[in-house]
């Protein structure tokens, strides 16, 4: 007896689609950080891996490379206001962040495209690039966390902390 080449896709399709969601050893788990500066709202969209024993900065985030600011998906800049954030003016809208780290400095890279995948980095849509601050922290953060501060008097700062470092930039909501 033959099965129909279609009844065989669709009970694959159910079968995977009734399996329990198998995690890889190092999955990343999505998150999400909101904050509200100077009334606008901002968010950061990103997946939080983590160090599990690994040397992450110049190892698992190699050094001189163009790294996607978290795992899986680019990490999205949504922003509730225009923005001066560093040498950049960033109109009101959606964004994805990436870094460019070096032991001794960070750049922000920010680009129009949103959504893709953590290795479809595209520099041709980047709508500019601005030097971090950085610094290293007495403790160690195990899990990438993205950190939304509000100054207040319309400031804010975009923070990335991991391992030992801490890469930050502030940035001036405009009026």
């Amino acid at each position: 007896m033959r099965i129909p080449f279609v009844t065989v896709v669709g009970l694959s399709l159910l079968f995977a689609a009734a399996a329990p969601a198998q995690r890889g050893k190092y999955s990343s788990p999505a998150a999400t950080v909101k904050q509200t500066i100077g009334g606008a709202e901002f968010k950061v969209d990103y997946y939080a891996p983590s160090m599990h024993g690994r040397k992450v900065m110049g190892g698992l985030v190699p050094y001189g490379e163009v790294w996607c600011t978290g795992a899986n998906i680019a990490t999205g800049f949504t922003v509730g206001a225009d923005i001066r954030v560093g040498s950049l003016k960033l109109p009101k809208g959606e964004y994805s962040i990436w870094t460019l780290p070096r032991e001794k400095e960070w750049t922000l890279i920010v680009n129009k495209e949103t959504g893709q995948f953590h290795l479809n980095y595209d520099a041709g849509r980047d709508l500019g690039r601005t030097k971090m601050n950085l610094k290293t922290l007495t403790e160690p953060v195990e899990t990438f966390r993205v950190e939304l501060r509000d100054d207040g008097a319309n400031k804010g700062t975009l923070a990335l902390l991991w391992e030992q470092t801490e890469a930050s930039i502030s940035f001036t909501v405009l009026k």
